[in-house]
């Protein structure tokens, strides 16, 4: 299958461009980047062409990978599915549930295959968890907790402008409820509190009556920094194994899914988490609980 890369940052370097490179299946085509030495020097790093035009690429490839924040993602995403482009996007998929459910209609219309890559979900050992615990059900309550700093000498993430925008609600979040949605199933009540340090604490209500709560922040002190997820129930405390982090591996897995042309993390999803973190960040501001329908 036929890639374009799109996309010069850190999370390109670290995951996508050596993702698309090591597997098998995958002729690398090109590589776009608002910044055209960037991505001159990344296409030549992984023995591929660099695209001055992103409408060029997207034309010479079966699919594309976008490693760009959402409001950048969003409409490139939109104009790839528009050309009978497979995706594999970043989270979220966009900024505004507007945006998600434009891209998400585009997909729909034209049947293809989507992948939404958070991160750790394509591990198989996580994957096993998840599934093993979806089929056992039972469960009252989880809690997620993703905690960390983006902001400690050497993180290149702590430059990227719109996670200090939107901070680890938007930039974590998806991770959490990418954990508790395939368990609890979906949402459809959202409380939230902002606290100092970028410390958004969500509880959420789940169609099957739990309740799970995240705590998130890219911004706490390091010596705070913690990654926890744990379901409660009937069948006990089960703790969420902590895969090695190996972003590499998780996206060839993430690759195999969309040419599989299965996933459940697709866009649909994606769009599905962009909707709860938009109720999150509305339950916040206005200090009330927000319903959201199905």
């Amino acid at each position: 299958m036929r890639f374009g890369l799109f996309g010069t940052g850190p999370w390109a370097h670290q995951a996508h461009a050596p993702g698309l490179a090591a597997h098998p299946e995958v002729e690398f085509t090109g590589v776009w980047g608002r910044d055209p030495a960037k991505a001159r020097a990344l296409a030549e790093e992984h023995g591929t062409t660099a695209y001055a035009d992103a409408d060029a690429l997207i034309e010479a490839v079966d699919a594309v990978a976008i490693a760009l924040p959402p409001a950048v993602q969003a409409p490139l995403a939109l104009t790839a599915a528009r050309a009978g482009r497979r995706l594999l996007l970043d989270k979220p998929v966009a900024p505004t549930t507007d945006a998600a459910a434009a891209l998400a209609a585009a997909v729909a219309e034209r049947d293809l295959s989507s992948v939404v890559f958070f991160t750790r979900r394509f591990l198989p050992e996580l994957r096993d968890f998840l599934a093993g615990a979806a089929a056992t059900g039972g469960w009252v309550e989880a809690r997620v907790d993703h905690v960390g700093t983006i902001y400690d000498e050497g993180n290149p993430f702590g430059a990227s402008a719109w996670r200090r925008e939107s901070g680890g609600l938007w930039d974590v979040g998806p991770h959490a409820l990418a954990l508790v949605l395939p368990v609890l199933g979906d949402v459809v009540e959202v409380s939230a509190m902002v606290a100092p340090h970028d410390m958004t604490h969500l509880v959420l209500r789940h169609s099957g009556g739990a309740v799970s709560k995240l705590t998130l922040s890219v911004d706490v002190p390091p010596a705070a920094a913690r990654e926890e997820a744990v379901f409660a129930g009937e069948a006990g405390v089960r703790v969420v194994p902590a895969p090695e982090w190996d972003p590499v591996t998780a996206f060839g897995h993430a690759v195999d899914d969309l040419i599989a042309g299965a996933s459940a993390m697709d866009v649909a999803f994606g769009v599905r988490v962009t909707e709860i973190l938009a109720a999150a960040e509305e339950a916040a501001r206005t200090k009330r609980t927000v319903q959201l329908s199905g």
